[in-house]
C-alpha cells in the first residue's frame, strides 16, 4: 500500500488536516506500506515558503514520518503539460476565453449553490477560435466527449464501497488555467499515478472530483486506485474546519501545550455524520 498527504502551502495546519495526515499514515502503517508528503503547490500566488517548513514540523511533532523528498508540484509542469496535450490530441479539451465576470453570469445554480460552467466556449467554431489566438484562455475537458470515450465507470470507497461515477458531477472542469498551467484536476491524477500511489484517503468534500479524476485516469491509461474519502471535522459550533480557523492550527495547539495523542483524539470525537 502507498498512501499519501498533499496539502497547499497557502497556510497553517489545522486539525482537520491533522486528522487527514494522521490516517493515511495509519492506514499505510498497518499494512506496512508506504507514506508520502506532497506539496500542491501549483497555486503559486498563494504560496509561502515557510508554510512548507510550518507544516512538516507540525508533521513531525505528531509522530508522522514520510519516506523520501516530499515532491513539490511546481517541480513537475511539464509532466501535467504532456498529459494535456495526449488529451489534446483525443479532440477531448478545448480553449475557454470567458472571463470571471462572464463565468458568474453564464454558469447555472445548482442546489448547493455551486455553479457549473454553462459550455459558452464549448460550440465555438475552429474559424472562431483561430480568431482568437493569441488571447488568454483556460482549456476545459470536454466532459460529454470523454464519457463517451471511457464508458461506464466506478471507483471503491472504502467507507462508502462501490460509487458509480457521474462524468458530469461538475460540468467541463478547467485542467490549465490562464494564470496556472494545469490544475488540481489533472495534476493531482498524474502525480499519484507517477507516485505509485495505490489508495488516496482525502476529506469528503473531495468526493465530487474523484467523479472527474476516474474520467481523467481512463482517458490517460493510468492506474485506479482505491479511495478512502472520511469524514470532515468539526468545529465546536459543528462547521467544517476550514484555514480560516488560526485557533485550531497545529501549531498553536503546540504552543497552548497540547499533546499530540490528543489532537488526534479530539478531531476523532469531532468528526461530522456519516454520508452513509
Amino acid at each position: 500500500m502507498v498512501t499519501r498527504f498533499a496539502p497547499s502551502p497557502t497556510g497553517r495546519l489545522h486539525l482537520g488536516h491533522a486528522y487527514s495526515a494522521w490516517l493515511a499514515w495509519e492506514r499505510a502503517q498497518e499494512a506496512s506500506g508506504t507514506f508520502l508528503l506532497r506539496f500542491e503547490d501549483i497555486d503559486h500566488t498563494r504560496v509561502r515558503e515557510r508554510f512548507y517548513q510550518e507544516i512538516e514540523q507540525d508533521l513531525h511533532w505528531l509522530g508522522i514520518r514520510w519516506s523520501g523528498e516530499p515532491l513539490r508540484q511546481l517541480n513537475r509542469l511539464a509532466a501535467y503539460e504532456k498529459a494535456l496535450q495526449s488529451l489534446r490530441d483525443f479532440g477531448l479539451v478545448y480553449p475557454c476565453f470567458c472571463t470571471r465576470k462572464e463565468l458568474a453570469m453564464s454558469a447555472p445554480q445548482q442546489g448547493d449553490g455551486a455553479q457549473l460552467y454553462a459550455g459558452t466556449c464549448r460550440g465555438l467554431s475552429a474559424s472562431e477560435r483561430e480568431a482568437r489566438v493569441g488571447q488568454d484562455c483556460s482549456w476545459r475537458l470536454d466532459m460529454g466527449q470523454a464519457a463517451g470515450h471511457t464508458g461506464k465507470l466506478s471507483f471503491r470507497d472504502s467507507r462508502l464501497g462501490e460509487v458509480e461515477v457521474k462524468p458530469q458531477i461538475l460540468g467541463d472542469p478547467v485542467l490549465a488555467r490562464k494564470d496556472i498551467a494545469t490544475s488540481y484536476h489533472l495534476a493531482v491524477v498524474v502525480d499519484d499515478a507517477a507516485q505509485k500511489v495505490t489508495e488516496i484517503i482525502r476529506g469528503e468534500d473531495l468526493l465530487e472530483s474523484t467523479h472527474v479524476h476516474r474520467v481523467l485516469q481512463t482517458l490517460l491509461g493510468l492506474p485506479e486506485p482505491t479511495y478512502h474519502h472520511h469524514r470532515h471535522v468539526m468545529d465546536e459550533n459543528g462547521k467544517r474546519l476550514a484555514k480560516r480557523h488560526d485557533s485550531l492550527a497545529i501549531g498553536e495547539l503546540r504552543e497552548q501545550g497540547w499533546l499530540p495523542e490528543k489532537v488526534i483524539a479530539w478531531a476523532k470525537k469531532n468528526l461530522s455524520k456519516s454520508l452513509r
